[in-house]
């Protein structure tokens, strides 16, 4: 789905000696709603890989240890609680943030996303400067001009 292209550089590469931009992994089986986040995400300067079930969310969080997962909690193959749980006891990848977001919003949801260590917790449909100020606070601003 994603990865380097050969050939020439591309307009959204960074120039030489530019610090690349930061990786987020946006995971959610709804393409709508992968589209409207990838795209708002890139507008800030992110780079973006998307998945669309939990078991490619984990393995491409694995490969690619992004700066930080945003992660829906009902998926195919394998739910977001179970993936989200898998990177944070892994002492590889425990410190990776993580925001779950998700249409479910009952008290007992958010605290199995506390059992699972989730960084932050987001209710769909949620308010994309919000989303992007949990972004922001979680990996960091600091990024140097091209």
């Amino acid at each position: 789905m994603s990865g380097p292209l050969s050939g020439s550089a591309s307009a959204n590469e960074p120039a030489r000696g530019a610090t690349p931009p930061k990786t987020i992994l946006v995971v959610d089986d709804e393409p709508d709603t992968l589209q409207l986040l990838a795209r708002r995400i890139e507008a800030s300067g992110y780079a973006v890989v998307t998945a669309s079930d939990g078991m490619e969310a984990l393995n491409k969080a694995r490969g690619l240890r992004p700066a930080l997962m945003i992660l829906d909690l009902m998926l195919p193959k394998m739910d977001g609680y179970k993936v989200c749980s898998f990177l944070k006891f892994d002492e590889r990848y425990k410190r990776m943030p993580i925001v779950l977001l998700t249409a479910r919003a009952n008290a007992d949801d958010h605290a199995k996303a506390r059992d699972v260590k989730a960084d932050h917790f987001l209710t769909k449909p949620c308010d994309l400067k919000e989303l992007m100020a949990v972004v922001e606070r979680l990996v960091g601003a600091a990024r140097e001009s091209a």
